[in-house]
């Protein structure tokens, strides 16, 4: 009985793309979060490495072996995260010795074989059903679309850990209806090891480390890997992908305390509170609901509690630490809000008196896929424009962060610059506050008063100044004072005499935790790693390079090896095609997932939509690419990135203000028209090529790693826009490789006028094929150099 091939790849697919958002949230929450975009994006060269093992050696592709490739796959599957974090990796030692260095390329090895093996399953099936090739990659992209689901949906379920077992169970079911006879009973065994490990997934699944506290709770979904510490009966501590901390003050519900028993704040704002007869307050982030209560306690009338992470507004309010907060944020005077605070915020003008931000940020990045930084959008030019227009008449900005402060400063004074604010320097002010190691940003609607700097946080004298004092506009230490500086030169001016990145983040380059300097660059070991990008050491563009480096060095050098051997060659041109569509297709996916989540807030929901409807419409592409020309298929691609990259920007912005599920949609729809032009090129090329597609498959994949790490460099120095003209520009080159049909040399002539044909090259060859199927209008030797 025929092999159901387009449920086995839509299995597969659904599987890979599911696995690699999982992996993604497991090791940017367990490792620092730049080491889990270098170890899972090498890990994905394995596709395209097990796609090349195909063309070397064909009888890994044959049919009777496709149920062992996908049994691998499963096993390798479950075995790789396991195994990566029992060999002690410690990147914070990744320079002290060979032997740590010599673990990292053990744990890339453990987690590419997953991919390596369900390459060599892809490879096979397209290689042996090429002539279906529209559907089976229709098929393949539906699959990652749903994928793309599941994975969110077992996170949330099962819990993250549990996720990274039970996503081989797809892998299995392939397996099964691939295998023949007593080949189906191989997956069972892994099945009932899937069931095992998921059982103790928590405890494989976590990296050793010395908790801060005892740790009386963890949850880990699609969001985030929260923990819950006891440090003392009455403070309790939120930790999120443990890195952001968040604490939590223990309250009895009995607001009618004397003044003397109020709680303390390091960071007291009832100053700016009590300034308004019936504030509102805005908490950025609400973290574990210090802010709340902190509002609260000064007689806010309005509290906004706006948290990203679904989680711990429900421990706030139904969970754990609803009854030892006193209840709170069941306070009438309180509005718990689930969503990404710039979203929020931009929905509400002019309507906040304070505005307060404590560290309101993760390093680690969320599930969008392994080609993620962690990209912030709270710290840009253009949020500073939304928290401005947010503020009433007289409100207050008051954001703290500990390394920011100089690249805020300068995207404040651009952002006051751009609303025309006059002597935007009047408006805000700096503060230091050594024993906590923090720095804090106030601004004000209206021009600040010594009085209001003096008092904002309490007042300041010359006893308490070890613990608060002005950096701006009177700092306690004036030679060289960096905010000064800004504000007096520019940072322009100010950028070569600092050690670390202080341009100002835009939305268009939202990297504001990648502050290294390639003039710090040194090649001797540095003391310390994790942390280094605050100290001006580029660790983000160093390990981005490392990733291009293996693949330019070492992976596509591997995919001309098989023009060494005697069978049939992919000609220059078609491997140019292949490795172009390969590096433009994922420099755009991953763009165009950063870019919308500014539109609909980075949450794993929001950006599951995004990745969804781009593959969704990828895969309608692909079904319909045999009756779209050439040039339309690529003139769609290269002029809706071009609207992409210089209009559709004010579409989006227009949209902003909208609530959650219209800009999802909004989203949604204004990257669909995209994606089915983006689902066409591969198929194209596929119906040229042939039974070597295997070949180009593996060139596609190596290519794909080159541009989803490349455009984030590009990204970083340029922007987006610029790395969305640059996809542009490679699907305009990809057209030219893809016209020169002549070199690919198929069997029977193809015409290559359109006017001469009414369609283009490739879809008469298809009808040719269509009209008679046992007809071999592709041969294995199509398009061959000889």
């Amino acid at each position: 009985m025929k092999q159901p091939r387009f449920v086995i790849i839509a299995l597969l697919s659904l599987a890979l793309l599911a696995q690699e958002l999982i992996w993604t949230r497991i090791f940017s929450a367990e490792f620092f979060y730049t080491y889990a975009f270098l170890v899972l994006s090498l890990a994905m060269m394995g596709l395209g490495l097990g796609a090349l093992s195909v063309r070397l050696f064909p009888s890994l592709g044959r049919p009777c072996h496709l149920g062992l490739m996908l049994s691998l796959t499963a096993g390798a599957t479950l075995a790789g995260p396991p195994l990566v974090f029992s060999i002690g990796l410690d990147f914070a030692k990744l320079l002290d010795s060979w032997s740590m260095i010599a673990r990292l390329v053990l744990a890339v090895i453990l987690l590419s074989s997953a991919y390596f093996f369900g390459g060599v399953a892809f490879a096979g099936l397209f290689r042996n059903n090429h002539r279906d090739m529209p559907k089976l990659y229709m098929a393949d992209l539906l699959g990652a679309g749903i994928g793309v689901l599941l994975a969110i949906v077992m996170m949330n379920r099962l819990g993250t850990p549990g996720a990274a077992f039970l996503v081989a169970l797809p892998i299995l079911v392939a397996a099964i209806l691939a295998a023949r006879g007593w080949g189906k009973l191989v997956p069972l065994p892994l099945l009932i090891a899937a069931l095992v490990l998921f059982g103790d997934a928590g405890e494989l699944l976590k990296a050793e480390r010395k908790e801060r506290a005892k740790v009386i709770d963890t949850h880990w979904d699609a969001m985030a890997k929260v923990k819950i510490f006891g440090f003392t009966e009455y403070y309790r501590g939120l930790e999120i992908d443990n890195a952001a901390n968040s604490p939590v003050l223990g309250f009895d519900g009995d607001w009618d305390r004397p003044d003397r028993e109020e709680v303390p704040f390091d960071i007291d704002v009832s100053y700016l509170i009590d300034r308004f007869e019936s504030c509102r307050f805005l908490s950025l982030g609400a973290g574990g609901g210090s802010d709340v209560f902190q509002a609260l306690q000064a007689g806010a009338s309005e509290i906004h509690a706006v948290e990203v992470v679904p989680y711990v507004n429900e421990l706030m309010t139904t969970g754990a630490l609803a009854d030892f907060t006193g209840r709170i944020y069941l306070d009438d005077r309180v509005r718990v809000v689930t969503e990404d605070a710039r979203a929020y915020v931009r929905r509400h003008k002019n309507q906040f008196d304070v505005i307060y931000s404590l560290s309101s940020n993760s390093w680690a990045a969320l599930a969008s896929g392994s080609f993620a930084l962690a990209e912030n959008y709270l710290f840009t030019t253009e949020a500073f424009i939304d928290y401005w227009e947010a503020l009433t008449d007289d409100g207050f900005l008051s954001m703290e962060h500990q390394f920011y402060m100089p690249r805020l400063v300068g995207a404040l004074i651009d952002a006051l610059e751009e609303l025309g604010v006059p002597d935007p320097q009047t408006h805000f002010a700096v503060y230091d506050l050594p024993m906590l190691r923090r720095k804090l940003l106030l601004l004000s609607k209206r021009p600040l008063t010594d009085e209001i700097r003096n008092n904002a946080y309490g007042k300041l004298t010359p006893y308490n100044s070890d613990k608060i004092h002005l950096e701006y506009p009177t700092p306690k230490n004036p030679r060289d004072n960096v905010f000064k500086q800004i504000v007096a030169k520019g940072w322009e001016e100010v950028a070569d005499s600092v050690p670390v990145n202080i341009s100002p983040a835009t939305d268009d380059r939202p990297f504001v935790g990648q502050m290294g300097l390639w003039r710090n660059f040194k090649w001797e070991k540095p003391r310390m790693l994790l942390g280094l990008e605050v100290f001006g050491f580029p660790l983000s563009k160093v390990i981005v390079v490392i990733i291009l480096g293996v693949v330019v060095v070492l992976v596509l050098p591997l995919t001309l090896l098989p023009c060494l051997t005697h069978g049939p060659r992919l000609p220059a041109t078609a491997w140019g095609y292949f490795f172009t569509i390969g590096a433009a297709f994922m420099a755009v996916e991953v763009v165009l997932i950063q870019k919308y989540t500014l539109l609909v807030g980075p949450s794993a929901y929001s950006i599951a939509a995004i990745l969804l409807a781009l593959l969704i419409s990828c895969a309608a592409g692909s079904r319909f690419s045999r009756v779209v020309s050439d040039g339309a298929a690529f003139i769609g691609i290269i002029a809706w990135l071009l609207l992409e990259a210089f209009a559709l920007s004010h579409v989006t912005e227009a949209l902003a203000s909208l609530t959650m599920l219209p800009r999802i949609a909004a989203a949604a729809a204004l990257v669909a028209p995209l994606g089915f032009f983006m689902g066409m090129p591969f198929p194209k090329g596929a119906c040229y090529v042939g039974d070597l597609i295997d070949w180009g498959f593996a060139v596609n994949g190596a290519a794909s790693v080159l541009g989803g790490t490349g455009v984030v460099l590009l990204a970083m120095e340029y922007g987006f826009q610029m790395a969305l003209a640059l996809g542009a520009g490679a699907y305009l080159v990809a057209y030219l490789l893809l016209r020169i049909v002549g070199r690919w040399r198929p069997t029977e002539p193809v015409p290559t006028s359109f006017a001469e044909t009414g369609g283009d090259a490739c879809s008469r060859l298809s009808e040719r094929v269509l009209s008679d199927p046992d007809r071999e209008a592709v041969l294995p030797t199509s398009g061959l150099v000889r």
